[in-house]
């Protein structure tokens, strides 16, 4: 989707743990999480998630932001020797044309074996029933064409189909990417948006409009939006509720309010560009607008040449609280957008960490509570590499930390969610750190080593919870990599 950062203002107090600082949670959700007769737990969460029906009853949405170019699979081939492997993952793929950073991408969908009949469809019911049932609502879904003969606009329809299939109660919401659609015109856009807007998979309110919510809405003018709308009210009968995405929410607000249902911005990728969304919140109440909150993970874009500093999990964990603490909905930039590294989705370095970390917040999102925590869970997270190494790959394009980021760090970061206070002991690059870590979810950071990362949690001399990281540490790494891998004791 190339570059879409918003318009960062000078960075505010950064939200850092440094050293070996903790995270406790508030007296109220300790006891909350560890409220007595919870239920077995016999799933790879920590926690059980509440009833489908009650998270979906909820008029607090969570979205998460679906970039077609990256589906589970470009080429229906095993992961050792698929389309991301061979072209994007290596730095000498696709001919060598992403040579200079070292490969177009640094992660990728979990891989699988070739599958047999419409693969492309089965890997999109696969990621709708991966999102609902880690209690999303839907996906936003971006339309960066609407030619028929865009494999990206194939990709949208064929979403829309495997959640009609699999749960018709997961909504998609049409999200025209006003950077790929630069050139579109209106009446293109309007056909296009109404070719897809009667599936029941498409997300209408309960009045029966159509949510539509452009990125980079101020592309083009409220004027040309609010003419757009009247095209599709007067040609298609279809009425649409306008839900802004910005890049700069600020200057483009008030002449958007009139003809918008609700607002939202991409949002930033770290925490100290992340330390006052509430005032964004108050601005769209103040004008009657629902807020959307961007919640993000992390951002490493090598072909770019830049990346944000997240903190392992602490942007991901402000972004949650700053949805908790005011918003209505939720979207999360992104489920899969491999390129900007912001991918929610399991992936082959991530696993399911940020996945099941959101879910927990999204709870809260919507009922009210953090969910009770039912048995011992540990999430280790760490770069592979110092955040100044060199590679040994002849990168010419090396990331830079983005202006206003919150300064690099080299941590490796253990979030436990435990029953009971319990020991943890943390093995990081051979050196052993043992501590008491509280009910709860509780933080607690180590400064990075070269080597390997285990942790185990024990409570009256039995291991309750232990994970062994699979990505080992390197001074010298082969190419560049920013970005935060994650690993869980619960999968």
């Amino acid at each position: 989707m190339g570059w879409r950062s918003p318009v960062m203002g000078a960075a505010a107090a950064a939200l850092l743990v440094v050293g070996m600082a903790t995270a406790a949670c508030s007296p109220a959700q300790q006891a909350s999480q560890t409220a007595a007769g919870a239920t077995a737990n016999t799933g790879p969460l920590p926690f059980q998630l509440p009833a489908q029906s009650v998270l979906r009853s909820s008029g607090h949405k969570v979205f998460a932001h679906y970039f077609t170019p990256y589906p589970v699979s470009l080429d229906n081939k095993d992961a050792a020797s698929d389309y991301y492997t061979r072209n994007y993952l290596s730095p000498t793929g696709e001919s060598g044309k992403h040579a200079a950073y070292g490969g177009l991408l640094r992660d990728r969908p979990i891989g699988r074996a070739p599958i047999s009949g419409n693969w492309q469809l089965e890997d999109m019911r696969t990621e709708v029933r991966r999102a609902a049932a880690a209690g999303l609502d839907g996906f936003t879904v971006d339309l960066l064409s609407v030619s028929s003969s865009s494999p990206n606009w194939a990709r949208v329809k064929l979403l829309i189909q495997a959640a009609e299939q699999v749960d018709p109660g997961f909504k998609i919401v049409l999200m025209p990417d006003m950077n790929g659609l630069a050139n579109v015109d209106a009446a293109t856009l309007a056909a296009a948006v109404a070719s897809v807007a009667k599936s029941p998979a498409v997300y209408h309110l309960a009045d029966k409009r159509l949510v539509v919510s452009p990125f980079k809405a101020e592309g083009r003018t409220a004027a040309w939006w609010s003419s757009w709308m009247t095209t599709m009210r007067d040609k298609y009968g279809i009425e649409v509720a306008l839900v802004p995405c910005f890049l700069n929410f600020g200057p483009n607000a008030s002449a958007f309010a009139p003809i918008s249902y609700g607002f939202s911005n991409w949002g930033n990728r770290n925490p100290a560009a992340n330390a006052g969304l509430a005032a964004n919140i108050t601005k769209a109440h103040q004008l009657g607008k629902k807020w959307m909150q961007p919640v993000s993970v992390q951002d490493e874009r090598p072909n770019q040449g830049k990346y944000d500093e997240a903190g392992n999990t602490e942007n991901l964990r402000v972004t949650w609280n700053a949805a908790i603490n005011g918003a209505d909905w939720a979207q999360i930039p992104t489920w899969n957008d491999y390129s900007e590294g912001a991918q929610l989705s399991p992936s082959a370095k991530h696993g399911w960490t940020y996945l099941d970390l959101s879910s927990y917040y999204l709870t809260r999102l919507k009922t009210g509570k953090y969910p009770t925590i039912t048995k011992d869970v540990v999430y280790v997270t760490h770069r592979v590499q110092p955040a100044a190494a060199k590679p040994t790959f002849a990168e010419t394009k090396l990331m830079t930390l983005r202006s206003g980021s919150t300064p690099a760090r080299d941590q490796v970061e253990v979030l436990t969610m435990l029953t009971a206070a319990a020991t943890v002991t943390a093995t990081i690059g051979g050196t052993a750190h043992t501590y008491s870590a509280p009910a709860g979810l509780h933080v607690q950071t180590f400064p990075l080593k070269a080597g390997t990362n285990s942790v185990s949690v024990t409570r009256n001399g039995t291991v309750t919870a232990k994970v062994t990281s699979p990505f080992t540490v390197t001074a010298k790494p082969r190419v560049q990599d920013e970005q935060y891998y994650g690993v869980t004791s619960g999968r």
